[in-house]
């Protein structure tokens, strides 16, 4: 766990499992860390298995955080189950409440914050709190692959694209391009879906690390 000091050149991956982000960060020199209440896929030494809500508050200050809350209850997706009058609604009031009080603390504790999700309806409240809100697609990174996500960005601009290929993208079958929505059911289903792209991580940490780094 690290220490309670100031470190402007820290980042903080919540609700990351996989390492992806966190490691593109390191791999630019920056003390980042990720935080999970799932065991890390990475090096352990680096990992922080708590409440994303401990870990922010473990340093008087961070350089960046970057939070990947839970989708289900607030994507735009689940509307037929969440939305006003449905009988799940109540739920993602709840999560609406959770994210923006954890998006409030984050901003307490950190020159620069973040927030992924997939089309959601948090973004307009972000947007309502500063927040400029970007989508990202796996291919304007180098996967030929479909999945449109949510950036809410404070102290950091949006991302730029690295290696488009949407073109050679289309060229393939529906269920290729959109492999996340295709995986079969099983256990791990979840686990997987939510795992970053190689390609979107290096770009974050490229093109925001040395924002962060003095």
């Amino acid at each position: 766990m690290p220490t309670k000091c100031d470190d402007m050149t820290s980042v903080l991956i919540g609700c990351e499992y996989s390492a992806t982000e966190r490691d593109a960060f390191r791999r630019h020199g920056l003390d980042a860390w990720s935080c999970d209440l799932k065991p890390t896929d990475g090096d352990p030494r680096w990992h922080m298995r708590c409440d994303i809500l401990d870990a922010i508050q473990s340093r008087q200050r961070w350089g960046l955080i970057v939070l990947h809350v839970d989708c289900t209850a607030m994507a735009v997706a689940g509307n037929r189950h969440y939305g006003r009058g449905k009988p799940l609604h109540h739920k993602r009031l709840a999560a609406v409440a959770w994210t923006l009080a954890a998006v409030a603390l984050a901003r307490e504790h950190a020159a620069s914050v973040v927030l992924e999700n997939p089309a959601s309806v948090i973004f307009p409240l972000l947007r309502e709190r500063g927040a400029l809100v970007q989508y990202v697609q796996p291919y304007q990174h180098g996967h030929p692959e479909q999945k449109k996500t949510g950036l809410a960005l404070w102290g950091v601009p949006p991302l730029r694209p690295t290696h488009d290929v949407h073109a050679e993208m289309m060229l393939l079958p529906k269920h290729k391009r959109e492999r996340v929505f295709y995986m079969s059911p099983s256990p791990d289903r979840g686990h997987e879906r939510s795992r970053a792209y190689q390609g979107i991580a290096d770009a974050m940490a490229g093109q925001w690390a040395p924002q962060i780094n003095p």
